[in-house]
């Protein structure tokens, strides 16, 4: 680059970033104006009437001071609006309009400056609330007491005095954002100075610190068994961006005066917790909840509603300890579904009150097991060796018997030019597994309804195409058959639509599974015992390589017809199986409805109690035989 041209940008580049970080200067002070308005406005006025004039005045000095900071930010779409609010504000302040309607407009205008010019409303991780402790007592306890009161040795003769953080009435209008934007600004006119100087994770470690003096350690207590039992409760507040930005106030009008003080105790010392998962305890008592909601829902006749809390007993409830419970106890687990999907049947069948509550006191039970074997000391090394084992080689023994007869198919054809298209296909399933780890792990979780919607309508994809290639290999299978379609076909090449059409077959298949082996793994690795899933899992690996390899080089030695023969079968079989696992997932999601029947479940052959998944499988084994039916009769009579 020239020098001259550097020397002009240089400079550019510096001013831009300037006016940025001005920008932003702004819109935090304006924000920390508009918070100091909604909490203090209602010492001024009362009942219309202004109560402390120096108070008052400050009121208007920062409403209009607000209002110039929003004025000089860079130009926008939303500019114009944030000051007709703004307006609005100062007039109700002039008017002496009442304390509940000045937070009103001063919070709303607040909340859309902050939408229109973001700031970091958060810290990237969970602060050390250690650390906290001890920074308090360097940087605040000398003003504001060991325990927040505002009586610390240096707060003597200060004007305005040092704030009391144990003052419930100011604290629950305050929330973490707030006390950080004071922690990073200062406030002029007092002795509270800019902390700016700390570094961003210190600073917010300190507000949540700060924002604890009001709600004493009791209370936490109280709050951390609320939070660990009450899913209600951690959709109020999803992550850290919402915990700090939720006054106890706000937070108040959504699940009560105790319950708010009580979370927020918890949270504020223990803000890790809302990144946490939820534990099998809470997860379960959520689905109790529903259920009890969903007897009252049908016993007053509305059996729609009744429904929908049921299904989300068993999807919100119960679904996300599924895996892990399935890796300690399976037999448990099934009779768990069986269960619930007995109790969505006899809502759909409009039974008896007194049925369905017979209904939940089983399920009831069934939790009160599971409860039992997803206690932390059932977990050990062993358990979660053998559950990685035995996870990895259950799911991956059926992608793997499609996946040896397409390779096996296309080697006894010579058709090796399009073999890539499937190991495309594989791979890339098992790239879109760790992605999907990603995401369930540092992105967002995937709902039971999501879980079951995609092994669903893979399962039924898989079991469609299976269907056809089992019939289509049967045909092959007939006396001359296959010499016909090598006399054909040797020829040509298979055409692109049909190497895509493997690639897409092999990815689903795969992915099906694979999705449910990570959606596993993540359950168990969140018990600890790394090492020995690891190795569980890695002894799984070995042995789908072993069995592979033994089933590529036992299909290498049968005759044509007979590995036709044999291949159709098996894949006649995993069809049939597909088509049952799909619809019991579907039912699961709610998507099909549940007719419980008086048979075995048989998950390994997709058999499960319901006139659904039996019928489904019904109608493919009925296609199935029509169609090896159909391929005698057509090779009988070209014998003929």
């Amino acid at each position: 680059m020239p020098t001259v041209l550097r020397c002009l940008l240089i400079p550019l580049l510096l001013c831009l970033s300037l006016q940025v970080h001005a920008s932003t200067t702004d819109a935090q002070t304006a924000w920390r104006l508009l918070d100091y308005i909604a909490v203090d406005y209602a010492e001024a006025v009362a009942d219309g009437e202004v109560v402390d004039p120096a108070e008052f005045q400050e009121m208007v000095e920062f409403s209009a001071s607000a209002r110039e900071r929003i004025q000089s930010l860079d130009a926008s779409v939303e500019q114009p609006g944030l000051l007709e609010q703004a307006d609005r504000l100062q007039a109700a302040i002039a008017a002496h309009e009442s304390p509940e309607l000045v937070a009103r407009l001063s919070r709303g205008l607040a909340s859309d400056l902050i939408a229109a010019y973001p700031v970091p409303l958060a810290p990237k991780d969970p602060p050390d609330m250690a650390v906290a402790a001890a920074l308090y007592q360097q940087q605040c306890a000398s003003c504001h007491g060991d325990t927040g009161g505002g009586d610390g040795p240096a707060s003597v003769g200060l004007d305005p005095p040092a704030i009391d953080f144990t003052d419930r009435g100011r604290a629950r209008e305050r929330s973490v954002f707030a006390l950080y934007q004071v922690i990073e600004q200062g406030l002029e006119g007092t002795s509270m100075v800019s902390y700016a100087h700390l570094p961003a994770d210190e600073r917010w470690a300190l507000s949540f610190y700060i924002g604890q003096f009001a709600y004493p350690e009791p209370q936490a207590a109280a709050g951390e068994k609320l939070w660990n039992t009450d899913l209600a409760l951690r959709a109020a507040i999803p992550d850290l961006a919402a915990l700090t930005q939720v006054t106890p106030a706000a937070l108040a009008q959504e699940v009560g005066e105790e319950t708010a003080q009580a979370i927020t105790a918890y949270l504020r010392r223990h803000p890790e917790a809302v990144e946490a998962p939820v534990a099998a305890e809470g997860q379960l008592a959520f689905a109790r909840s529903r259920l009890a909601e969903s007897v009252a829902a049908y016993a007053a006749g509305d059996h729609a509603k009744a429904r929908d809390l049921a299904l989300s007993a068993y999807l919100d409830g119960f679904e996300p300890v599924e895996p892990l419970l399935a890796a300690r106890d399976r037999a448990l687990m099934a009779r768990i579904e069986a269960a619930m999907g007995e109790l969505r049947s006899r809502i759909g069948s409009s039974a008896s009150v007194e049925a369905l509550q017979e209904q939940v006191q089983v399920v009831d039970a069934l939790f009160a097991e599971a409860e039992h074997a997803l206690e932390p000391e059932m977990g050990n090394n062993a358990s979660a060796f053998v559950g990685a084992f035995t996870i990895l080689l259950r799911e991956g023994l059926e992608a793997l018997l499609i996946l040896i007869a397409m390779v096996a198919f296309l080697r006894k054809a010579n058709r090796t030019e399009v073999m890539s298209y499937v190991h495309a296909g594989w791979v890339s399933a098992l790239v879109a597994g760790g992605v999907t780890w990603f995401v369930a792990t540092y992105v967002v979780s995937i709902s039971g309804a999501g879980r079951e919607l995609t092994e669903g309508f893979a399962a039924l994809f898989a079991a469609v195409v299976l269907l056809f290639v089992g019939i289509w290999m049967h045909g092959k299978s007939q006396t001359g058959a296959w010499q016909r379609y090598i006399n054909d076909k040797l020829s040509h090449a298979l055409s692109r639509r049909s190497a895509w059409f493997l690639f897409v077959l092999s990815f689903v298949v795969v992915y099906r599974e694979v999705f449910e082996t990570v959606l596993f793994y993540i359950a168990l690795w969140s018990q600890g015992n790394g090492m020995a899933i690891f190795a569980g899992g890695g002894l799984g690996a070995v042995v789908l390589a072993v069995i592979a390899v033994a089933m590529l080089r036992f299909s290498q030695r049968l005759p044509i017809g007979q590995f036709f023969s044999i291949s159709s079968i098996l894949i006649a079989v995993v069809a049939v199986v597909l088509a049952g696992k799909g619809i019991a997932a579907l039912q699961e999601a709610g998507w099909v409805s549940v007719s419980t029947l008086s048979i075995p479940r048989v998950a390994l052959l997709g058999i499960y109690p319901t006139l659904q998944s039996v019928l489904a499988q019904l109608a493919t084994l009925a296609v199935l035989v029509a169609g090896f039916w159909f391929n005698r009769r057509a090779a009988a009579s070209s014998a003929a």
